[in-house]
Order: C-alpha cells, then structure tokens, then sequence
C-alpha cells in the first residue's frame, strides 16, 4: 500500500469510528498534488462502498473562516451521496469527532458547467440556502492546508433547501445572513464573506476541479463556502439557516425521526 493509500485509509477509517487521528503535518507538511491525491483516494473508498459522487464544495472562501481555520488558500473538496441530509432531517445526535454547522449558498449546475469558455453564471440552474457540518478528522481540529486538503476539506454533511431557479433568485452578493439554533440566532452574516458574490465559487469550483482532477458536471451540487464562521453543532436541537429573500433550511440534531 502506498504512503498515499495509507493516509486515506488511516482519515477513512477516523470517519467511520469518530476517532481522531493525528495531522499528517506534524511529521511533514503535504504538498497540494499529494494532498488532493490522499482525497480522491479517500473518495475512492467512499465510492468503492456505494457511495455515489453528486457534487462538489468550496472551503475558506470566506476571510473570516480562513482566519478562524488558520489557513488562505481556497480548497475544494467532493460531495456524497451519504453526506446528504434531507431538508427538515435528522444528523443522529454524537456523530462525528468535533462536529460544526455553518450556513452556506448551494448551486444546482447546468450544462454549461463543462464549457470553459462559457460564464459560469450561465451554468447555475437553481440556488438555494443551505447548512454543513464540517467535522475534521484531526484532533483539536487543528489543521494547515494540505492536512485539511487530505481529509476531504472536513467535509461530514450537508442539508439544502428548497431550490429557486436562478433567472428567479436576484443578485446573492449581499444577502444577509442568519443561523439558528431552536430559534436563537448564534450567527449572523452576509453573503457578501462568499468570495465577495457567491456566484464566483462557480468559476473557482471550475479552475480548482480542473487543476486537480475533480469532476464538475450538469447535476452537480456546488457548496460555494460559508457565509459566516462555523459553531458547535449541539447535541441536541434544531439549527436552521435563513438567506434573505431567498429561503430557509433546517436540520434536527436528536435520536428521534427529523421533523419540520
């Protein structure tokens, strides 16, 4: 087994058990073509289970994530079908190793996602509000960017909500923003801290997903980033995500079935 292949066994298996693991950095820093290959390996795993890949997602396009992660690059990292949690469902209360939510915009992608000389503005069939939890693998979750790279960009779960078509939706570059638990806000912000304009992530998914070999297709789900910074998931309670004019979404955390 490759040093590649034991690094993606090794966050793998962190996942699966909700065990930390400890950061690959602290023996030696990844480079980027090492880490985005520790990630497909990973993914390959996934797939290799069942697992389906239905989209893509952007890390630390937001300033303030970035800081609060320690890290300045934008990454990108894959989407499963496992990781879908639908609208008004249930995460099981204790999954995860150190779990967070953070409110995010979602892209449904067209056909003219394959098209490099199209706008990617034009690609975006649908936008909706949406939530994702982050959960790194590592302990502490401390992290530097190939660490974070390699572990699938702490990617966990994601819920969406209720899609608007695009030519409905207006601009996305200030919409305030706010994130709930049981109805009390923990979080506010704009959409403004998504690179500026969320539809940016559409050509910054397009560059990364070329750059190291991940696919971008019509269908595919886009997280563009974070619209504020990321809180404790809380073992038990309803954590919602509201974008101004543009809807809602809600998950449970609890041992019972989701409601709405």
């Amino acid at each position: 087994m490759s040093a590649v292949d034991r690094l993606a066994a090794v966050l793998d298996d962190a996942q699966v058990g909700a065990g930390a693991v400890e950061q690959p950095s602290s023996d030696s820093p990844l480079d980027l073509a090492t880490a985005y290959a520790v990630q497909h390996a990973l993914i390959a795993r996934r797939t290799a289970r069942g697992e389906r890949v239905i989209g893509l997602k952007l890390g630390f396009t937001s300033r303030e994530k970035a800081r609060q992660m320690g890290v300045h690059d934008v990454i990108i990292g894959t989407l499963t079908d496992a990781m879908r949690v639908e609208e008004g469902g249930r995460v099981p209360a204790g999954r995860g190793i150190h779990p967070r939510v953070e409110p995010e915009v979602a892209f449904l992608l067209g056909p003219s996602i394959g098209d490099p000389d199209a706008d990617p503005a034009t690609a975006i069939v649908a936008v909706a509000p949406a939530l994702e939890v982050i959960d790194s693998r590592y302990r502490d979750f401390r992290f530097d960017l190939g660490d974070v790279i390699a572990d699938n960009t702490s990617a966990s779960s994601f819920a969406i909500g209720p899609w608007r078509a695009a030519s409905d939706a207006g601009p996305l570059e200030n919409r305030a923003v706010a994130l709930e638990i049981d109805g009390r806000m923990v979080s506010t912000g704009s959409t403004a801290a998504i690179l500026g304009d969320p539809v940016r992530a559409v050509a910054t998914a397009r560059r990364l997903a070329r750059a190291h070999g991940l696919v971008l297709e019509a269908g595919s789900v886009l997280l563009a980033g974070a619209a504020t910074a990321a809180v404790p998931l809380p073992a038990r309670g309803t954590v919602s995500a509201t974008i101004h004019a543009l809807g809602r979404v809600a998950i449970d955390v609890d041992e019972e079935e989701g409601r709405r």
